[in-house]
Parts: structure tokens; C-alpha cells; sequence
């Protein structure tokens, strides 16, 4: 795990967590697309679920996080796809043709008056 590594390097102890839960059951959303903004002190990623063939989408959860915890997801996430992908092959994402820089923009249905 990326945070484990990160505190080898900095010379401290990995410490074991135990996660519980205050609910005994989870409600488990299925999001399609994620909305990230910044300010200088937290990110804000808006969870949204597109229906086709919508043209409206509500925003499902959102998750604040500090710039530090921020970039300890990426390096959780970067190494969780690596571990998916030599496991199960290369994820190939869907990328439109004008946006060469590895970001998808998603097809939303246009409104209708």
C-alpha cells in the first residue's frame, strides 16, 4: 500500500488499523462520473451516477479530502490499477480524439426545451 511505503521512507512504523462501521449495512451507489475541484486547502470530488439517455444527474456523495490525503489516494489508486493490470491486462480507457491529455469527457445527453 502507498501510505505503508510512504512512512518506510519516512522511518516510521506501519501501525494496523481496524475499520468498523456505525451501520451494519452500506448503501453502495454505483457512480460513473467524478466531478474534482480544489481550493488551496481541500479537494472536493463530487460522485455522480449518469442514466443514458438523461439529461439530468445527482450528485450521489462527496468526499473532501486535504491535498496531502488527496495525493495518498493517487499513489493508492496508481498502484491498485498496476496490481488490476497485471492481473487482468491493461485497462484501455475511452478518450475523445480532442482531448489528448488522458481525460474523458463524458458524453452527457444534450437539453432539451
Amino acid at each position: 500500500m502507498a501510505i505503508a511505503q510512504d512512512r518506510r521512507r519516512l522511518g516510521k512504523t506501519q501501525t494496523s488499523l481496524l475499520f468498523r462501521s456505525a451501520c451494519t449495512i452500506f448503501a453502495v451507489q454505483l457512480n460513473n462520473l467524478a466531478v474534482i475541484s480544489h481550493s488551496p486547502n481541500d479537494f472536493v470530488m463530487d460522485m455522480i451516477f449518469v442514466a443514458p439517455n438523461t439529461p439530468k444527474a445527482r450528485v450521489q456523495s462527496r468526499i473532501i479530502m486535504t491535498p496531502e490525503n488527496a495525493k495518498q489516494l493517487l499513489y493508492a489508486l496508481k498502484e491498485n490499477v498496476d496490481k488490476y493490470e497485471a492481473h487482468f491486462g491493461e485497462i484501455k480507457p475511452r478518450q475523445a480524439s480532442n482531448n489528448p491529455g488522458g481525460i474523458m469527457d463524458f458524453p452527457l445527453p444534450k437539453g432539451q426545451a
